[in-house]
């Protein structure tokens, strides 16, 4: 009886497999690939040359009997396009039978967009939600984000980069001018991150079309049990235009983190400057 490993696979930089990744995909019986041709190029690079099937959103009820026959002569890999298996794709249906099956299921840990995006965003980092895509029209997208609107963790999406403007026009809609990350393009040669509030992020990606693979990172709505008092936030409005930073810029920042509604700080930031 083999074992179902979910190897994490590179989301750019090919030096991200590990050793552990690489002797599974070598020695399986089959590696479960979300896209055989993406996969193939990996197993290329790595002089990999296990068999190969295609596993997806439109062939998993047809593929499911093959993978778990080929589990019963020993152990097969299941990956994604890039980075950890079974996170917005039907891998967790194959777990899902392999385990009613008797079959063990084994992470093999490694690259994963969310997390990474999360751990280099500035936000924090103890309690966070993955809400997977934002959804592609409108209507509903400015439904899941007032869904999540009162969480107060983290809010982690994945987002194409031609809806990303769409996507930060509902952001400042429904959540509002929050302090966000968007992370583009992680660990490959033009990798980068923007950190800033929501309005900013608009601007910013207005001027400079977005390309690659994105995940938005979201600060979570601040409780009002949290609230800074009137003290701590003019001694915290003081130190900072002390050092020169934008009001408008500022406001939103002092707003995600001291609970204070942004316009008032705003108008407290135009008395201070008097």
């Amino acid at each position: 009886m083999g074992t179902l490993y979910l190897v994490a696979t590179p989301i750019g930089n090919l030096e991200d497999l590990s050793k552990r990744a690489e002797r599974l995909l070598s020695t399986a019986v089959l590696i479960a690939a979300e896209d055989t041709r993406q996969t193939a190029k990996l197993l290329k690079a790595f002089d990999i040359h296990t068999p190969l099937t295609s596993y997806f959103e439109h062939n998993k009820l047809s593929k499911v009997e093959q993978i778990l026959s080929a589990l019963e002569k020993g152990d097969v890999a299941l990956v994604s396009d890039a980075g950890t298996p079974a996170l917005n794709d039907p891998g967790y249906e194959l777990v899902r039978h392999a385990l009613a099956r008797g079959y063990p299921v084994s992470p093999v840990p490694g690259p994963c967009a969310p997390v990474a995006a999360l751990v280099v965003s500035g936000l924090p980092t103890d309690a966070f939600l993955y809400l997977g895509y934002l959804p592609r029209k409108r209507s509903e997208r400015r439904q899941k984000l007032t869904s999540a609107s009162a969480y107060p963790f983290t809010l982690l999406f994945l987002e194409a980069p031609h809806r990303l403007l769409a996507a930060l026009e509902d952001i400042l809609a429904v959540l509002g001018d929050r302090e966000l990350a968007v992370a583009r393009e992680l660990t490959k040669l033009h990798e980068e991150i923007f950190r800033g509030p929501a309005s900013a992020a608009l601007s910013h990606f207005t001027a400079h079309p977005p390309r690659g693979e994105l995940t938005l990172v979201i600060a979570g709505k601040t409780s009002e049990t949290n609230r800074w008092s009137a003290e701590d936030l003019e001694a915290a409005l003081g130190a900072a235009l002390e050092e020169g930073q934008p009001p408008a810029r500022l406001a939103s920042r002092l707003a995600a983190e001291s609970g204070w509604p942004r316009r008032e700080i705003y108008q407290r930031i135009l008395l201070l400057q008097k």
